[in-house]
């Protein structure tokens, strides 16, 4: 269900401005893993391989540990619900030194190149990027993947073409432990670069390291809940707005400024 309210005074200052402006009127800061690539498919992998990995480590050892696999549904609620991978370890039959071996397997394999093929675009995300750069609208990508790997899959989508910048790290397993301090530095190298003519900025992502990034150099958020976060989540970080998706995202940012908010 849609609910729409009235703008928050505390947004006032990010009106947005004429379409005729022929510099970038708005810039737009926004996270790869959930705004525009839905990761589940290839999380989930990660988690069975992980228990398969684990299963087989103890069979080595002479002993059968008696799994409980979770389905996808259960497994992609606890991730939203930030469930500590230890717990889902255990919620799936594992304890103690099982648990630590599982953690391990996930660490190796969560970010391999033979599980990449796993993750999909979201659906309508070439159209709402399209539609911002034609409305002139500055995109930059920051991202806690790989640098060439984000290049590499917006390349996919021709994609890539439409970033004035795109933003990453140099670590395999940022993005899946989301380091918000790590997020908050890149954000910050992005901004301070583009700074002399950034206009209107937002951030765009589905996980509190966007928010609080976000936050921290007074940049004003957009929350997804197409990500890896629920709603519930999101709202203990309060950003700006809370939206189901990127298309609506776009929408809300090109459109009259009233805020909605998906329930």
């Amino acid at each position: 269900m849609l609910t729409a309210v009235a703008q928050n005074s505390e947004n006032l200052q990010y009106k947005l401005p004429s379409e005729a402006d022929s510099s970038p009127w708005m810039t737009v800061f926004c996270d790869l893993d959930g705004p525009i690539v839905d990761v589940s498919d290839r999380y989930y992998a990660t988690y069975q391989q992980g228990l398969a990995d684990t299963q087989a480590a103890y069979l080595a050892r002479g002993i059968n540990l008696n799994l409980q696999i979770l389905s996808k549904q259960q497994f992609w609620q606890m991730k939203q619900n930030r469930v500590p991978d230890a717990e889902i370890a255990k919620s799936s039959g594992l304890s103690g030194e099982e648990i630590h071996v599982f953690l391990g397997c996930v660490s190796r394999i969560v970010n391999q190149p033979d599980l990449l093929h796993l993750d999909r675009i979201q659906p309508g995300v070439q159209w709402a990027i399209g539609l911002l750069h034609s409305r002139g609208v500055r995109l930059i990508l920051v991202t806690l993947r790989p640098r060439n790997q984000a290049v590499q899959l917006l390349q996919n989508y021709g994609l890539a073409r439409l970033f004035t910048s795109i933003r990453g790290t140099q670590m395999a397993d940022a993005a899946y432990h989301n380091y918000t301090a790590l997020k908050t530095e890149l954000l910050a190298e992005v901004a301070e670069e583009f700074e002399s003519s950034l206009g209107s900025a937002w951030m765009i992502g589905d996980t509190e390291a966007d928010i609080l990034a976000g936050k921290a150099l007074g940049i004003p958020t957009i929350a997804v809940t197409c990500g890896i976060r629920s709603r519930y989540q999101l709202q203990k970080h309060q950003p700006n707005f809370i939206l189901s998706n990127l298309i609506i995202a776009v929408n809300h940012l090109l459109g009259s400024g009233q805020q909605v908010i998906v329930e």
